[in-house]
């Protein structure tokens, strides 16, 4: 497995903190346990209405991005949510938007850690990286997001679901 930050480096305190900030549940899961709600498999984060589960072995990076999926879709959608999120390619970008912004809430991680981790783990963008998909390329995911009240005009979160 790819070197990136877990859940049990992190420790759940913060995330949970973070989460609560939303009103969203963090549910950890016990090592070697299998994950609700995992679209892609553990250890990756799963999700089901408004609660995301993890394990120790689940990468931060994949815990804040199913976060951002429940934060960016509709409250239609969220109140029906189990394990896929679906949405549009415009919101998936929002998503990893509102992933690196979250990361820089905690002080932790920080946003360049976790493009270094979403690097590692193969997130693809067209510029190369995600730093700089994030630096020049991601102005529509950081309209979609203040568009839609998730981000101030400054790119922090608004601690709001998209309703």
């Amino acid at each position: 497995m790819t070197d990136v930050l877990t859940c049990a480096d992190l420790g759940w305190a913060p995330l949970e903190a973070l989460l609560g900030r939303y009103g969203l549940a963090l549910a950890p899961v016990a090592e070697g346990a299998p994950i609700p709600g995992t679209f892609w498999g553990e250890p990756e984060a799963g999700m089901i209405g408004t609660a995301l589960y993890a394990r120790p072995d689940t990468p931060v990076h994949s815990l804040l991005h199913e976060t951002a999926h429940v934060v960016c879709m509709d409250a239609d959608r969220r109140a029906g949510l189990h394990t896929d999120a679906g949405g549009t390619a415009l919101e998936e970008c929002g998503v990893c938007y509102l992933e690196i912004r979250l990361a820089a809430e905690l002080p932790e991680v920080g946003a360049e850690r976790i493009m270094a981790d979403m690097d590692a783990w193969g997130y693809s963008f067209r510029l190369g990286s995600t730093a700089a998909w994030y630096a020049d390329d991601a102005e529509d995911a950081a309209q979609w997001l203040n568009d839609h009240g998730l981000i101030d005009a400054t790119g922090a979160p608004t601690w709001r679901l998209r309703t």
